[in-house]
């Protein structure tokens, strides 16, 4: 079957998107979309002169009547905050850049699927869930799924095992107030706390698990990455392109995606991350996963400090 996806944003997060799309043969037909038409130009053309190496490919600049058609749209324009700016101050920006392109985009596109990777994440795709008719299910914001995938690494690195046999979860927003239950982390269906003490012939674990440490390095590998060489691009391109893998092959794998919530976890009317299955058909149902008190107030207050900015924005 001919698959096609528009990516609208050529900066560096959308070209590495294009780029590795290319790479994994993921669709027949790939749009490049930006304001700065040159550049989607000179993206597309730098990839598309490398498809002799690849899968059959057709990989072009285009304008949003040239994604009619498409089976998904990823969503990464914006503008990255700069210094001194506020968390506020940067969503008013690109709440109203990504109205524009809502209805633009959902004119052509009513029935594909969106990924929504521009920040903050949550606030733009509860924005894109009120000013479009797109189904809701179609709406997937990449939430803390990078979050969680960093979370499983540093885990990994600890516990020394595959990250694939790491059961863990970044909750909430993509931000500041994103969590860790850790009650519900688990190493092969092993409780993470209980993992050393149950593995025979531990000899090769050297570190113990500082939870607060973790945290903190999934907290911060972004702005870490961002300051020692400027931006961040090849891991959130990575995950975009497992969300595109996953609604594909219908896979029915649960992912940390935010998606608008009603009354999970006490939560109605925002857009934030917890455990979500993903198939061909979009978002399905939210895994409630059994929290603590402590991590469902936290949840909610992740929710809260959403509520906040989205009050004052302009929807």
């Amino acid at each position: 079957m001919s698959r096609k996806i528009t990516i609208i944003g050529a900066g560096s997060v959308g070209a590495t998107v294009a780029f590795m799309m290319a790479v994994k043969g993921l669709a027949a037909e790939i749009v490049m979309i930006d304001i700065n038409e040159k550049k989607a130009l000179g993206e597309a053309m730098d990839i598309r002169q490398g498809t002799a190496f690849t899968a059959p490919v057709k990989i072009y600049a285009g304008r949003y009547e040239d994604a009619a058609g498409s089976d998904i749209v990823v969503i990464t324009s914006g503008l990255g905050r700069k210094p001194g700016q506020t968390r506020l101050d940067l969503a008013k920006v690109n709440v109203g850049i990504m109205k524009q392109i809502a209805a633009e985009i959902s004119r052509f596109c009513p029935d594909a699927m969106y990924v929504i990777v521009s920040n903050p994440v949550d606030v733009l795709t509860y924005v894109f869930n009120k000013v479009t008719d797109v189904p809701e299910g179609h709406i997937i914001g990449t939430g803390t799924l990078l979050d969680t995938a960093r979370l499983r690494s540093r885990l990994a690195d600890y516990l020394d095992v595959s990250q694939k046999n790491v059961h863990a979860y970044v909750l909430g927003e993509h931000g500041d107030s994103s969590f860790v239950p850790w009650s519900v982390a688990e190493v092969s269906n092993v409780p993470i706390a209980e993992y050393q003490s149950r593995l025979s012939g531990s000899g090769n674990i050297t570190m113990s698990l500082d939870y607060d440490n973790i945290e903190q390095y999934m907290r911060t590998s972004g702005g870490k990455i961002i300051g020692r060489k400027g931006a961040t691009f090849y891991a959130i391109a990575m995950s975009v392109c497992h969300i595109c893998e996953t609604i594909f092959a219908d896979a029915n794998e649960i992912l940390t995606l935010s998606s608008l919530m009603h009354g999970e976890y006490g939560i109605d009317d925002v857009c934030l991350s917890v455990p979500t299955l993903l198939n061909d058909r979009g978002m399905g149902g939210k895994l409630i996963l059994n929290l603590s008190e402590e991590e469902l107030s936290k949840l909610r207050h992740s929710a809260d400090v959403l509520k906040d900015i989205i009050r004052q924005v302009e929807i």
